[in-house]
């Protein structure tokens, strides 16, 4: 199954809207599956999430206001909290639903290996004495 964009409705639930820009959402939701895009390719289904997030950061807070106060009330928000980007976590998520990411060994043996030693100690050649106990 291929992915499939939220639409600006599943955007507005998301972040618990009653109403939502539809235009507006559209275009994020848009621009935020362009940007995960740039990290996998294609994206796997269950990308949603990731992109709900992105595009509910920038819907939320495109300005990337840090502090603000209306009347009696004050609102500070992390630095760098709005706008339309990609965070690391984002990122590796991404990257793990696609199958991504993560530990893995590389095995550099040829199939055609042989797993006897290609060194034989020849007795003959060195003799008993050469060697100290326990060496030869």
């Amino acid at each position: 199954m291929a992915f499939v964009s939220p639409t600006a409705e599943q955007l507005g639930m998301y972040l618990g809207m009653a109403e939502i820009d539809g235009d507006r959402a559209d275009l994020l939701i848009q621009q935020a599956v362009s940007l995960a895009e740039s990290v996998v390719k294609p994206l796997p289904d269950q990308a949603t999430a990731v992109v709900l997030s992105v595009a509910g950061r920038a819907y939320v807070n495109p300005q990337q206001v840090s502090y603000e106060t209306i009347g009696p009330m004050s609102v500070q928000r992390p630095s760098g909290s709005g706008g339309l980007y990609l965070t690391k976590a984002d990122k590796a998520a991404l990257k793990s639903l696609a199958g991504r990411g993560g530990a893995f060994t590389v095995d550099p043996t040829p199939a055609s290996a042989d797993p006897s030693p290609t060194w034989p100690v020849d007795e003959t050649f060195f003799g008993d004495d050469v060697f100290e106990p326990g060496w030869s």
